[in-house]
């Protein structure tokens, strides 16, 4: 799969990932800083790291003991290269094991979770401008209990008597909280700090930059080629549609095809919203039996995903015979969707239809992705920089396997019409509310559970829908949001009274860790 980088004229911020929970939302930190930042694998070679001439090294946190045989490490190298660096938590470890330091095994005076007070060294670098005492975000058992050489102790807390440690004349830092987090008080000022007075960077990264390089990119690969683009209507591949015709013109041909998987009315609303925009040709494709057939009987979420994806690269398949030869297919993968489908040596959390249901062969010369280095708060400016409507642009998010994955269980046609209609009433009530933009997502999930009720005197045996409703700023993490019971109640009521086979209504009050957004 394709993957369009930034032009190189960017400067460069390197994550080096050792799977910590937070390390995406470092990359998000440094690029609302207006410096570019990519995500790799802490493994990469030396010569990839050099090929990106970063001006700066960020090494994240993750779970393991360094001093364990099996603990993640990249080479020393790293550290002679000149070039800054920053390790947060098991970075700040790794580099200290790695320069000649000593990383102890926590007990239970120097452990630390949750909001700490440290006290800090504002005289190095890293910490100017920040207060001397500030809260700051712990998640550590081992702790850094003797510097390298060269290095001082630049933080402290009750509980870890190295919380910071700094090195200006080699510009390696480590810290042992994380600052990229909104419980660091003073977080956004220390990453702000190592960018522009440790990494001297200047701000060179913008969406509107973004977008002239990538649609200067994308027509020289395009030619005249011609290119076609699976239209969901969602975010993703609705900015994703409007970039790619900025650059293929009348070549680009975009599919939107209802699997009989979508949300109530969504047929009517895609085609009235792209049927001729901006000169898009938009052919809509009726495959709801192919997909329920192949769906028939299967349970397992993953399995789903991955029929969904096959069925989608063959349809398209089908339809760019049709059309002649067409080159080019381009999806709306996003990050978020790289990260979960598995990177480098983080586990899968789950495969999305984009990325991890792919089948190994498909007839395409080549599948383009051009939203693939971007977050979802990211593609939304990406969307209305290109001048789509807010509409569109902060449209409700919905998942490329639809309701597919909102069914626990097997799929059949009777579930989907009872999810689609719980959905449209949660929906409806929300927007009726007047909280909808307080939300970053809701919707209904048609759980597998049924349970007795009594409805007119007479006992019931039907399901149990469950409401969601998150807030969120980049869809990495997300916490359940505190809707107001009477908008429950009333969804409750006109569900169990408008929804025929379902006599249970329960709302999600998890959060994203530990649970996913969505149910599957």
């Amino acid at each position: 799969m394709a993957n369009h980088k930034i032009s190189e004229t960017n400067e460069t911020i390197l994550v080096l990932d050792f799977g910590g929970q937070y390390n995406q939302l470092i990359a998000r930190r440094v690029r609302e800083d207006n410096v570019y930042c990519e995500v790799i694998p802490y493994n990469v070679s030396i010569e990839r790291i050099k090929s990106y001439n970063p001006k700066g090294i960020i090494i994240t946190g993750g779970p393991a003991s360094v001093y364990t045989d099996t603990a993640p490490k990249c080479s020393k190298e790293v550290f002679e290269l000149g070039i800054p660096v920053l390790g947060i938590c098991y970075g700040m470890q790794l580099l200290a094991y790695v320069l000649g330091g000593t990383v102890s095994k926590g007990g239970n005076s120097t452990k630390e979770y949750g909001h700490t007070v440290v006290d800090l060294e504002n005289s190095s670098m890293l910490f100017k401008n920040v207060d001397n005492s500030t809260t700051c975000w712990m998640s550590h058992t081992d702790f850094v209990s003797q510097t390298p050489v060269g290095f001082v102790v630049s933080g402290q807390s009750k509980g870890c008597p190295i919380a910071a440690m700094s090195n200006d004349i080699t510009k390696i830092y480590g810290v042992q909280f994380h600052p990229e987090v909104e419980h660091t008080i003073q977080g956004r000022n220390i990453l702000h700090n190592f960018l522009y007075e440790v990494c001297k960077c200047s701000g060179d990264w913008t969406m509107s930059d973004y977008v002239d390089k990538m649609i200067a990119s994308l027509k020289l690969k395009f030619g005249d080629s011609k290119v076609l683009l699976g239209l969901s209507g969602g975010v993703d591949s609705a900015v994703c549609a409007a970039l790619v015709s900025r650059a293929a013109g009348n070549n680009l041909t975009c599919i939107f095809v209802d699997n009989g998987l979508l949300r109530k009315f969504e047929r009517e609303q895609i085609e009235e919203v792209f049927q001729g925009r901006d000169g898009i040709n938009l052919i809509t494709v009726d495959a709801r039996k192919r997909f329920l057939d192949k769906l028939a009987g299967v349970s397992d979420p993953e399995t789903k995903r991955k029929i969904i994806g096959e069925q989608f690269i063959r349809l398209f398949e089908d339809e760019a015979n049709k059309l002649g030869e067409v080159d080019f297919l381009v999806q709306g993968t996003i990050y978020p969707d790289v990260i979960e489908s598995g990177f480098g040596d983080a586990a899968v959390i789950k495969s999305h239809h984009n990325v991890g249901g792919l089948p190994d062969v498909i007839k395409f010369k080549e599948i383009v992705e051009p939203l693939r280095s971007l977050f979802k708060d990211e593609v939304r400016k990406c969307g209305l920089e290109l001048g789509l409507p807010e509409s569109i642009v902060m449209r409700q998010p919905f998942p490329g396997p639809g309701l597919a994955i909102r069914i626990i269980g097997d799929i059949t046609e009777d579930k989907l019409e009872i999810l689609r209609d719980a959905d449209h009433v949660f929906r409806d009530e929300i927007s009726n509310s007047g909280i909808a933009s307080s939300l970053n997502q809701y919707f209904a999930v048609l759980t597998g559970m049924k349970s007795v009720g009594v409805m007119g005197d007479e006992r019931t045996y039907d399901y149990t829908i469950a409401l969601r409703a998150v807030t969120t700023n980049d869809f990495m993490t997300a916490d359940w949001a505190r809707i107001p019971y009477d908008i429950l109640a009333r969804a409750s009521t006109r569900i169990v009274n408008e929804v025929k086979g379902v006599n249970r209504i329960v709302y999600d009050i998890t959060s994203k860790p530990p649970s996913t957004i969505e149910w599957e």
